[in-house]
C-alpha cells in the first residue's frame, strides 16, 4: 500500500473501528484527506465506505447500537475528545447524502439558510450568503429568479446542489459526500462533479461512489475498501488515483476496478 505523507493532511483517520452491537464492520482504518483535495471510498455494497464517511463528523452515533475506537484529527484535534460537541463536528465537517434532503416546507432561500439560523448564528448578511453558497454549489443562475419558490419545485439534481449550497452556508471545513450522484441523470451528474472539482480548490471532500469512471474523474487520491468472509471492513489500498486504477499494488484491487466483482 502506498503510503501518503501525513505531513499535509487537513484531516486525518488513525486505527478507526466500528461495532454494531457485537458486529465489527470496521477495522483499523487510517488514512490521510490533505487540503484542497478529492478523496473518493470505492468499494463493494457492505464493506462500510458509508459507515467510515460518518465517523469522519460522527454521524454514525446517531445509531444508538454504535461503539467506536480510534482517532479522528482534524487539524491536529481529536474530534472524538470528551469536551468536543459532536453538533460542532457536523457544522465544521458537512455531510451531503446519497438523496437529495432539502427541507420540503421552505424556500430555496430559506433552505440555504436554515442551518445557522438553527444554530443560532448572527452577524451575516442573509443576501451575500445565499448568493454566495448557490454560486459555490453551480446553481445561482438557475434559482436566482425564484428563491421564494419551494425547495421541491427544483428538479432532482437541482435539490441536490441546493443541499450542497446548505451544506456550503455553514462554511465547513470538509465536505463529506455519500453517493451523491447515484439518484441523478448523467447530466445532473455531471453538473454535481463539475461542482466538486471547482469546490476542492478551497476545502477537502470525501467522496464515497460505486462509480469507478466517477472516482478516476473527480479524485485525486482512491482508497479501497473490502470485506472479506464476514471479516470487518478495511482498507486494502490507498494511493493516487491513477496508481489505484492503473497499477494497483493488490490484485484484489485490481480484480475490483476492472469489474471482475462488486
Amino acid at each position: 500500500m502506498e503510503n501518503i505523507a501525513t505531513s499535509a493532511s487537513h484531516l486525518r483517520s488513525e486505527d478507526v473501528n466500528v461495532w454494531f452491537g457485537e458486529r465489527h464492520v470496521l477495522k483499523n482504518v487510517s488514512l490521510n484527506f490533505p487540503s484542497n483535495q478529492v478523496t473518493a471510498l470505492i468499494g463493494p455494497s457492505g464493506c462500510g465506505k458509508s459507515t467510515f464517511l460518518r465517523t469522519l463528523n460522527r454521524m454514525h452515533e446517531l445509531i444508538p447500537s454504535a461503539g467506536f475506537a480510534g482517532k479522528v484529527l482534524l487539524d491536529g484535534h481529536d474530534i472524538y475528545d470528551h469536551d468536543v460537541d459532536p453538533v460542532d463536528v457536523r457544522l465544521n465537517i458537512g455531510m451531503v447524502f446519497q438523496k437529495p434532503n432539502p427541507f420540503p416546507t421552505m424556500s430555496i432561500r430559506e433552505n440555504v439558510l436554515s442551518g445557522l439560523k438553527l444554530t443560532g448564528r448572527r452577524g451575516y448578511n442573509a443576501s451575500e450568503l445565499v448568493e454566495t453558497s448557490l454560486r459555490r454549489a453551480s446553481i445561482w443562475n438557475e434559482v436566482k429568479d425564484r428563491l421564494n419558490d419551494p425547495a421541491l419545485s427544483l428538479s432532482g439534481g437541482q435539490q441536490q446542489r441546493l443541499c450542497i449550497a446548505r451544506s456550503l452556508a455553514m462554511d465547513p471545513e470538509v465536505l463529506l459526500m455519500d453517493e451523491p450522484c447515484s439518484a441523478l441523470d448523467p447530466g445532473s451528474t455531471r453538473r454535481i462533479e463539475e461542482t466538486i472539482t471547482e469546490l476542492s480548490d478551497s476545502m477537502t471532500i470525501v467522496i464515497v461512489t460505486h462509480n469507478m469512471q466517477q472516482a478516476q474523474r473527480v479524485s485525486h487520491q482512491t482508497a479501497f475498501f473490502l470485506a472479506e468472509e464476514g471479516n470487518p471492513g478495511r482498507v486494502v489500498e490507498f494511493g493516487k488515483t491513477d496508481d489505484v486504477f492503473n497499477s494497483p499494488i493488490d490484485p484484489r484491487t485490481n480484480d475490483y476496478v476492472n469489474g471482475h466483482f462488486g
